[in-house]
């Protein structure tokens, strides 16, 4: 049987989302922005809470994991890199590492860059990917504790995973990712279909998840930053990806679309 899947916005702009075994009834949450969302859906399913997969340590994530275990008694697993700033850790796992939600296997993808301890959940045999906020739609977390060159190296890490893999990520940003997007690339057919796509799932108020590792491949710029095509649009003709990358986040940073 497929695992089981509930996106629940949270926040302004967050979603955590809920991963089921229905063979184990072993239900995951990934991030926890706020409980009295999670805990709707949960009720309104009848699943009960046994994990709580957590990505990194900012507040916009873990902010009810202590709320939820408490409830629960769910096994909260993040990165060890993070231990110290995640309440209730029960282990704390790196790179390649197994994570099971009943009899779904996945493993562990360490992604620095939007923290230095950033991980993500691959499950690849439900081609599901959980990526916190190290990849959104049409665009990526800003690099706060990392310089930007290392978030390329983890995105680019995340470009060679198939292209079927269905990503799940933290934020709805997608509306001005995607519109950032045409304005360094104005020429992209792709991008100019997606923005038109994405306009009207917004305007009927749906989210723009999930996204796929071909979709990002296709039409986001920062999966891009070693095209030179792109290098050349942004001024850059001949830069090293890494400078490439750096030019482009500073360029999202200040983009007002």
């Amino acid at each position: 049987m497929p695992a089981e899947l509930r996106l629940i916005p949270c926040l302004a702009d967050n979603y955590a989302v809920l991963l089921r075994d229905p063979v184990t009834e072993a239900t995951a949450v990934i991030d926890v922005p706020e409980v009295a969302p999670v805990l709707a859906v949960l009720e309104r399913e009848d699943w009960t809470l046994t994990h709580i997969l957590v990505t990194h340590h900012h507040t916009d994530h873990i902010a009810g994991v202590e709320a939820l275990k408490e409830r629960f008694g769910a096994t909260v697993i993040g990165p060890r890199a993070e231990r110290d700033t995640i309440p209730g850790l029960d282990f704390a796992v790196v790179d390649g590492d197994p994570v099971a939600v009943g009899g779904l296997v996945g493993r562990v993808m360490e992604t620095p860059g939007h923290t230095k301890g950033h991980i993500v959940f691959l499950f690849e045999e439900e081609r599901l990917l959980f990526a916190g906020d190290t990849l959104f739609v049409m665009g990526c977390g800003r690099p706060f504790e990392c310089d930007p060159p290392v978030l390329w190296e983890s995105l680019a890490r995340l470009r060679t995973l198939p292209d079927d893999i269905a990503v799940y990520c933290g934020h709805e940003y997608t509306l001005s990712n995607a519109r950032f997007a045409l304005s360094v690339d104005p020429d992209n057919a792709a991008i100019a279909a997606r923005l038109k796509e994405i306009e009207a799932q917004r305007a009927a108020s749906m989210p723009t998840l999930p996204t796929s590792i071909g979709a990002e491949k296709a039409t986001n710029p920062f999966m891009r930053a070693d095209d030179p095509e792109l290098a050349a649009r942004i001024g850059l003709p001949g830069a090293e990806p890494g400078a490439v990358f750096t030019e482009l986040r500073s360029l999202k940073n200040s983009f007002r679309g």
